[in-house]
């Protein structure tokens, strides 16, 4: 009788162990991406306040209805995509505006690359945190030219990050793609929600409830 219950505990163990483990591991790669307690309850604000639709037609979007892909909104005299590679990047050397190299740590993926101007700069590309066909379905096919061309330049809106992620991810919502890297995810969600905040865009049923659940995953740090 006592080994029945010996093994039972251990049996119970294990099953603790096993449904945890998941849980554990998420946590503790999100510890390596805390956030504030005060960015943490603003965004959980600002996404129980965006409104909750269906998706809008995608009919008349194209790439060029943001514009230009690089323009220089901020008219500092480079275009918008060195300056995301210029600030990202460790190490950039740069020549008049232009990035010529420097190295990446990936945020979606957690790898480390090498970025050097030339046939290989794909392997570095400048995301739209909020993809700009989303933006489309989600109210900015209603905007002006200029309030589109702005978003699309917007740094806020923009990283650096692995060139084959970016495809992958291609113009997802949370709901569809997220961070192959677990722990980036908190610090993801919580930049969408604060650009389809400041941008007045709306967010979709499932987009809603995928985006909840990747900000009750943020590890908040002291």
């Amino acid at each position: 009788m006592r080994a029945r219950w010996v093994w039972a505990g251990l049996l119970a163990c294990c099953l603790v162990v096993g449904l945890g483990g998941p849980w554990w591991l998420r946590t503790r790669a999100a510890a390596q991406f805390p956030v504030a307690a005060a960015d943490l309850a603003d965004a959980r604000a600002a996404l129980t306040a965006l409104p909750v639709r269906a998706p809008a037609s995608s009919d008349g979007y194209e790439r060029a209805q943001f514009g230009a892909a690089w323009g220089d909104e901020d008219h500092n005299g480079c275009d918008t995509r060195n300056d995301v590679l210029a600030r990202d990047l460790t190490a950039p050397v740069v020549e008049e505006c232009v990035v010529l190299r420097g190295t990446l740590d990936d945020p979606y993926t957690g790898t480390r690359i090498a970025f050097a101007r030339g046939s290989g700069s794909a392997a570095v590309q400048i995301d739209h945190v909020v993809a700009l066909a989303d933006a489309w379905q989600t109210g900015a096919a209603s905007w002006s030219a200029a309030r589109r061309r702005s978003f699309a330049n917007d740094p806020a809106n923009l990283l650096a990050v692995d060139g084959g992620a970016n495809q992958d991810k291609g113009a997802s919502d949370a709901s569809a793609w997220l961070p192959p890297s677990v722990g980036y995810r908190c610090v993801y969600v919580l930049r969408q929600v604060r650009v389809k905040a400041a941008y007045g865009l709306w967010v979709t049923p499932d987009e809603r409830s995928a985006l909840a659940r990747e900000l009750g995953r943020c590890v908040i740090g002291r």
